[in-house]
């Protein structure tokens, strides 16, 4: 695949939850950065990939990332996408609210021998968590008892 066709490809196993492709698209020492506001800032390793996929469809069964651009450079990919879903599933420990989140992101991936091996995504954490009705007293709770993953 191209790179433009794996970050694609990244976004149609999000969409789906189709774990089985992970392999094929992802580095087996893949690693991924989010802001540092996240649950989990950084993950490791399909392993990682399988728990952001499970944890974010368990959570949002109806996850969907729209890619609105993709820029390709050489062996890194730039993508601007909008993900959207219903709280359905425990999220940062917080029970399901039936909300409908609209979140924009935007990564950079890089790519090495055909798969992708590394991930930079920043997004808004508290935008995401206010649609989800978080208060500041609740949020300042999660930030400090954030999983280390």
């Amino acid at each position: 695949m191209t790179p433009r066709e794996l970050a694609l490809a990244v976004h149609d196993i999000w969409n789906t939850g189709d774990l089985d492709r992970i392999p094929r698209v992802y580095a087996e020492d893949f690693l991924a950065h989010w802001p540092p506001s996240s649950e989990t800032p950084e993950r490791r390793g399909l392993d990682g990939v399988v728990y952001g996929v499970k944890r974010i469809r368990t959570a949002f069964p109806d996850w969907f990332e729209r890619v609105d651009d993709v820029l390709v450079d050489g062996d890194r990919v730039a993508v601007r996408y909008t993900s959207t879903g219903t709280h359905q599933g425990a999220f940062w420990g917080l029970a399901p609210t039936g909300a409908r989140i609209e979140v924009r992101e935007m990564s950079i991936y890089r790519v090495a021998d055909g798969r992708i091996a590394e991930q930079w995504c920043l997004f808004d954490e508290l935008a995401r968590l206010q649609q989800l009705g978080v208060g500041a007293d609740i949020l300042a709770d999660l930030l400090n008892r954030r999983p280390v993953a």
